[in-house]
């Protein structure tokens, strides 16, 4: 018996800018989908259709649809968008964020992330907050599938928009196995950071820059507790999505001694950040606010000590206790960071986390998961 193929768009702009949750969530999802379920014909419409392509090697190009109105952004929502799926008549279209007005005989899919800017006003302008509290409103509670990525955001989605939990449906994040010489092996990836950049012996934070993400909490500490006088060095990894004045002038004052051990790289490529994860001595994750947070469980993957906060998303990565901590208390994570400095969790808790990440968070089970909604 042949079963009728689904047809399913994915409006994948997101994919077109800079790596981020939604670019990970969109790539991780659709290749454990297309590898598992090739029943499902999935097409993506972008603005930059070579990017598309290397996120997903092995999509046919008939199946990238090139957006002719990307600019300004929402145009698409009323020209390319609706167009395509009126041509291509499909089953189903998937949004992050915001959808479209409806289309005839298309069941939407929304994926809101994150209404983070409802809880954590002070880090948002009132432009951007009421903006898309209007958007996303309109677009999860309209959509015939709702979704999110995690349990706490379910709830304040849940809670805010006035819906029933069980209509909103949980898609975690996955995280990646590591392989390769260089992210198995931990010395030939501090040999490959030191020959690279000169960096050695350090405590890592990967993350873009906004106020939320706390870069200044563990600046602040380092230089507190003087761990530059330990040889330790500190490295962030990210763009510099908004301005922290804040971290800034931290940065700004920093002695001769001091500039020698703090690294600030904005990109690097995925092999050299793996073996950045690999070699680093600590990493740490002292984000006040996610809808997610996937750093940490990429660097647990690595087998490395993570030191992470407790709160929003991250409060159900209680496979890191004891090494959780509350980053709205400062004392509390100085004496942290200097536990795990001078007494490192072992091999065998560190791969134990591993496993519960690659059981808990795994784009297989998460593509399961989103078969089922399609096909329920």
């Amino acid at each position: 018996m042949n079963v009728k193929p689904i047809k399913l768009f994915v409006d994948a702009h997101t994919i077109d800018k800079e790596y981020q949750g939604t670019y990970t969530f969109l790539q991780g999802l659709y290749s454990a989908l297309m590898e598992n379920h090739p029943n499902v014909d999935i097409y993506f419409g972008t603005s930059d259709p070579e990017r598309l392509q290397l996120a997903f090697p092995n999509l046919l190009p008939q199946n990238i649809l090139a957006y002719k109105n990307a600019k300004p952004g929402l145009l698409r929502y009323v020209t390319d968008i609706p167009r395509y799926i009126k041509q291509y008549q499909f089953d189903f279209a998937h949004f992050q964020y915001i959808a479209p007005l409806s289309k005839p005989g298309c069941r939407y899919i929304v994926t809101l992330h994150d209404i983070i800017f409802n809880d954590y006003k002070q880090y948002f302008s009132l432009g951007y907050r009421k903006s898309r509290q209007y958007l996303f409103a309109r677009s999860i509670k309209k959509a015939g599938i709702k979704t999110t990525v995690s349990a706490y955001s379910q709830e304040r989605i849940a809670e805010y928009y006035k819906l029933k939990y069980r209509d909103i449906h949980v898609l975690p994040n996955g995280v990646k196995p590591t392989s390769g010489s260089i992210t198995n092996n931990k010395e030939i990836a501090r040999q490959l950071i030191k020959a690279l950049y000169g960096i050695e012996n350090y405590i890592l934070y990967v993350s873009r820059v906004e106020a939320r993400k706390n870069h200044k909490l563990l600046l602040k500490t380092y230089l507190q507790l003087k761990l530059y006088k330990q040889q330790i060095a500190l490295v962030f990894i990210g763009k510099k999505s908004a301005q922290v004045p804040a971290l800034q002038n931290l940065i700004d004052n920093l002695t001769a001694e001091q500039k020698q051990y703090f690294h600030f790289i904005e990109q690097v490529d995925q092999s050299e950040l793996d073996a950045f994860y690999k070699a680093c001595r600590l990493f740490v994750y002292p984000s006040i606010a996610e809808g997610f947070g996937i750093p940490p469980l990429e660097a647990a993957m690595h087998e490395v000590p993570v030191l992470c906060s407790s709160a929003t998303a991250m409060q159900s990565f209680d496979f890191f206790e004891p090494y959780w901590f509350n980053p709205a208390n400062e004392a509390e994570f100085s004496v942290m960071l200097r536990y795990m400095i001078n007494n490192p969790p072992n091999a065998a808790f560190l791969a134990e986390v591993a496993q519960q990440v690659q059981q808990q968070y795994n784009w297989q089970q998460t593509a399961g998961t989103f078969y089922n909604l399609l096909t329920s």
